[in-house]
C-alpha cells in the first residue's frame, strides 16, 4: 500500500516512487532502481516547447499527501499511471500553452506551509487547495519558482534567483544563492538547480548528474554538509534539469 508524502519535495522516510520527464536517461532510472526507488515517467505535452515539454514540474502539483493537480493538456494520458498509485486527481484550470507566462501555471514551490510562485498565473485549483489547506501562497516575481529552487528541508534551499532567495528569506528559510549556469538543458543555454534535483529520503539529495563542474560546487557541498543531508549523483553525465527529481510517495 502507498504511503504518502504529508508535505511535498520534503519527505519523512526514503522515497518509493519519483515523476520524471519522460526522456529521463536510462541511466538515471537505473541508479534510481538500485535504490528501491521506481521512477514513473511523464508524457509529452505537445503545447510546451522541447526544453520543458516532459518536466513534471511544468506539468503536475503535488498539493501534498495524496492530492496532485495535473495539466488538463495531459491528464488523459498521465491520470492512468498515477491512479494506480492511488492517488487523488484533480484536472487543473489551467491549460498550458508554449510561452511564458502561460506555461508557469503548475510549476509552484511548495515548502512546509508555504508556497511560492507568481500569483498572478497561479493554477485556479491549486489556489483553492491551498486556500483550504491554510497554506500561505507567496508572490515572487520568478514564475519558474519550482524550477529555480532546490529544497534541502523545511527551512533550507538553493537558488541561482537573488529575488526568490530574498522573499524566502523573508518567511525564516536559509537560502544559499548560488550563480546561474554550468547545467544543461535541452535547447537553451542553462538550466536550474531545482529542476536537476529532489530529496530522496529526509537526509538525502537525488542530483541528475555530476555536479563539480558547478562554480560554486564547494559552497553547495558545505551548505548541504552543514544541513546533514548527503548527496547521491544519479549519472556520471553533466547535470541536467530534467524537471525535478521529484518525490510522491514511500
Amino acid at each position: 500500500m502507498e504511503k504518502y508524502l504529508k508535505t511535498p519535495n520534503t519527505p519523512e522516510y526514503n522515497i518509493k516512487t519519483v515523476l520524471l520527464d519522460y526522456r529521463a536517461d536510462d541511466e538515471i532510472i537505473s541508479s534510481l532502481s538500485r535504490l528501491g526507488i521506481e521512477a514513473i515517467r511523464t508524457d509529452c505535452c505537445n503545447e510546451l516547447y522541447e526544453a520543458i515539454n516532459g518536466h513534471p514540474d511544468m506539468l503536475v502539483h503535488h498539493i501534498g499527501d495524496n492530492a496532485i493537480v495535473i495539466a488538463p493538456n495531459i491528464y488523459d494520458k498521465l491520470a492512468p499511471k498515477l491512479l494506480k498509485k492511488g492517488f487523488a486527481l484533480t484536472k487543473g484550470a489551467a491549460w498550458l500553452q508554449r510561452n511564458y507566462p502561460q506555461n508557469i501555471a503548475y510549476n509552484v514551490l511548495r515548502i512546509g506551509k508555504l508556497a511560492f510562485h507568481n500569483t498572478r498565473y497561479t493554477d485556479v485549483q491549486i489556489r483553492n487547495f491551498y486556500e483550504k489547506l491554510d497554506i500561505k501562497l507567496v508572490h515572487v516575481k520568478q514564475g519558474y519558482t519550482k524550477c529555480s529552487v532546490c529544497v534541502i528541508d523545511e527551512f533550507s534551499a538553493i537558488t541561482h534567483d537573488h529575488g526568490v532567495a530574498r522573499v524566502m528569506e523573508n518567511y525564516g528559510i536559509d537560502v544559499l544563492v548560488i550563480n546561474p549556469g554550468d547545467i544543461d538543458i535541452i535547447g537553451l543555454d542553462y538550466g536550474f538547480i531545482g529542476g536537476a534535483s529532489g530529496l530522496i529520503s529526509k537526509k538525502c539529495i537525488a542530483v541528475s548528474g555530476t555536479i563539480k563542474g558547478i562554480k560554486d560546487f564547494n559552497k553547495i557541498m558545505e551548505f548541504i554538509a552543514l544541513k546533514g543531508i548527503d548527496i547521491k549523483i544519479l549519472s556520471s553525465k553533466k547535470i541536467m534539469d530534467i524537471g525535478s527529481i521529484m518525490p510522491i510517495s514511500y
